[in-house]
């Protein structure tokens, strides 16, 4: 009984301490460092620098980032979230080349960053990130014009050996000249790119994207400045029809599989639908995501994507002609889902609908146990439920809180 009043949490294994440690920020991190020794060194562990999230820490300025990186950040570390200082009094320069070279040489297994109102105008290119990346997200971000290029300027690779970096710097020019090889040019690997809320991209930016060899998936949300001609000048054409267009067969982003475009009401993000720069097709197109005012207008062109497998629509409103028109010419479509679409119902006569029931029952029937129980919420056009059954077969329809109006008159 005696030990079991003394016991304390010293007493707890590492392991259960480090579990206990993980639900705490980082910046309580940071203050139970102080604690002891002990606890020093299990701050220390790379289990709790596997996800940093430095966005709900206020005042976080390039001092505290090099201090993170030199303590705390290490080979542990595989996603990163970063809040800029663009809407801060204390707006300037947030991330540096010097200190994105040495996120690169200390934590060689991050996969992930995503940037929040951050001013990346100081730096020359996408080239100076850390070449592990596989996601960037920029949200509320600046760019400057030739971010995305590849072959703008000779950069060396990031993610090397940061000492040698900082050696050639402090040793002067003499061991930079003679007997220097200039080594591999560094290219982008990064394979999902999202950009939201991101004025200053344009049609340039696209176009750079195309040097991306291992770009896959692309989500572009509010960005008002890319148009249908630029969309239309980096999609990847068919062989047959590339010879004809003058260009070549694998320009544009030909090893695209996965494009988002919407817009989530904000002002000036309506003023351009790129989604009509889909009416060409795309060649190698799996997955296609329309949001807000980007989804009446991209359906019309939604049938030139012979390539197309998921299809997915959300916060827009849509009629039962549209949807028809647009998957008529799909037959490869597996997925399709509505998210919070809201459906302009028709009024119909008595004797049309009892014939619809009848068909709707006997379709029911042979579509599997899938189906069954569903209620009027997961299905709020069973008309359109019906006839894509009787179009797409093979295909999985999904409903998403959706809605439908009815004409009063």
């Amino acid at each position: 009984m005696a030990d079991f009043k003394t016991c304390s949490i010293d007493y707890f294994p590492e392991n259960i301490l480090i579990d206990i440690l993980s639900y705490l920020s980082v910046r309580e991190l940071v203050r139970s460092g102080r604690v002891c020794k002990r606890w020093r060194r299990l701050i220390k562990d790379q289990r709790l620098w596997r996800a940093v999230d430095l966005t709900e820490w206020k005042g976080v300025t390039s001092r505290t980032l090099w201090v993170l990186l030199r303590q705390y950040l290490g080979s542990g570390l595989r996603c990163l979230w970063l809040r800029g200082l663009l809407l801060s009094v204390r707006a300037g320069a947030f991330l540096s080349e010097s200190w994105l070279q040495a996120l690169a040489s200390r934590c060689p297994r991050l996969r992930r960053l995503s940037l929040l109102h951050a001013d990346l105008r100081s730096l020359r290119s996408c080239l100076l990130m850390p070449h592990t990346l596989q996601v960037l997200e920029l949200r509320g971000c600046e760019l400057p014009p030739g971010f995305f290029a590849q072959d703008a300027s000779p950069l060396s690779c990031v993610g090397g050996d940061a000492g040698t970096n900082a050696g050639s710097r402090a040793g002067g020019g003499a061991r930079a000249g003679k007997g220097s090889t200039p080594g591999p040019p560094a290219r982008v690997a990064i394979e999902t790119l999202v950009l939201e809320n991101v004025p200053s991209f344009t049609d340039q930016h696209l176009q750079s994207l195309s040097s991306w060899e291992g770009l896959r998936r692309l989500e572009l949300r509010d960005v008002i400045r890319v148009t249908a001609a630029g969309l239309r000048g980096c999609s990847a054409r068919a062989e047959a029809a590339a010879p004809r267009e003058g260009r070549d067969a694998a320009a544009g982003l030909s090893g695209l599989r996965a494009l988002e475009l919407g817009n989530s009401g904000r002002p000036g993000s309506q003023t351009q639908i790129a989604s009509l720069g889909l009416d060409e097709g795309w060649a190698g197109l799996e997955e296609l995501t329309l949001g807000g005012r980007e989804v009446g207008p991209g359906l019309l062109c939604v049938s030139r994507l012979r390539d197309l497998q998921r299809l997915r629509l959300r916060g827009c409103p849509l009629s039962e002609m549209q949807v028809l028109r647009s998957c008529k010419g799909l037959r490869g479509l597996r997925w399709i889902e509505f998210c919070e679409v809201t459906f302009q119902g028709q009024q119909r006569k008595q004797q049309q609908e009892e014939e619809e029931e009848e068909e709707e029952e006997e379709q029911e029937q042979g579509r599997g146990e899938g189906d069954e129980g569903k209620d009027e919420k997961e299905n709020p056009m069973p008309t359109l439920r019906r006839s894509l059954a009787a179009l797409l077969p093979r295909c999985t329809l999904v409903f998403t809180r959706c809605s439908v109006t009815v004409p009063a008159d």
